[in-house]
C-alpha cells in the first residue's frame, strides 16, 4: 500500500529519487501524469490502465470525458527508474506542477501524488481545518 508523506530534492535535470518505500510497491515501470489541483500523479504502468478507465468510463461523448482524456490521459509519460532509484521528470509535467527545488511524494493507497513542497505544506495546513468538517459530514450522511 502506498502510504506517508516524503520529502525529496530535484535536480536541475529535473531527476528526483522516488522514496524507497514506494519504489518497492510501484516496481521500476510507471506512468506519470498531470493530476488535479497542479499536482502530478505517479503509478504502476499495470494500474494506470485500471484508473484510465475508472476516469473516462466506457463513455466517450460527453465533452467532460473528452477533455478529461485530454487533460490527464494526454499528459501521461511512461517514465522507469533508473539505478538510482531516480525519474526523471518531463519539463511539461514540471512547468505544469511548479516544481521547484524541494518535493513532496505523497502515498494515497493506490497513487502517489507529487507537490512543490511549499505549495503542500500550505494545502496540509488548510486541510488540517477543514478535514474536520469532511469527517464530521461523512458521520452525518453515513448515519
Amino acid at each position: 500500500m502506498l502510504l506517508g508523506n516524503y520529502q525529496a530534492v530535484l535536480s536541475d535535470s529535473r531527476r528526483v529519487a522516488v522514496p524507497k518505500k514506494f519504489m518497492r510497491e510501484l516496481g521500476e515501470n510507471l506512468v506519470l501524469a498531470m493530476w488535479y489541483e497542479d499536482c502530478l500523479i505517479l503509478v504502476r504502468d499495470n494500474f494506470w490502465e485500471t484508473l484510465s478507465k475508472d476516469l473516462v468510463g466506457d463513455s466517450r461523448k460527453g465533452w467532460g470525458v473528452r477533455d478529461l482524456e485530454r487533460f490527464i490521459l494526454g499528459s501521461a509519460f511512461e517514465v522507469t527508474l533508473d539505478d538510482q532509484g531516480r525519474i526523471i521528470i518531463p519539463e511539461t509535467l514540471a512547468e505544469y506542477a511548479k516544481l521547484d527545488k524541494n518535493l513532496c511524494f505523497l502515498g494515497l493507497i493506490d497513487r502517489v501524488e507529487i507537490w512543490p513542497k511549499e505549495i503542500w505544506d500550505k494545502k496540509a495546513k488548510e486541510l488540517s481545518v477543514t478535514t474536520k468538517e469532511y469527517i464530521e459530514e461523512l458521520v452525518k450522511n453515513a448515519k
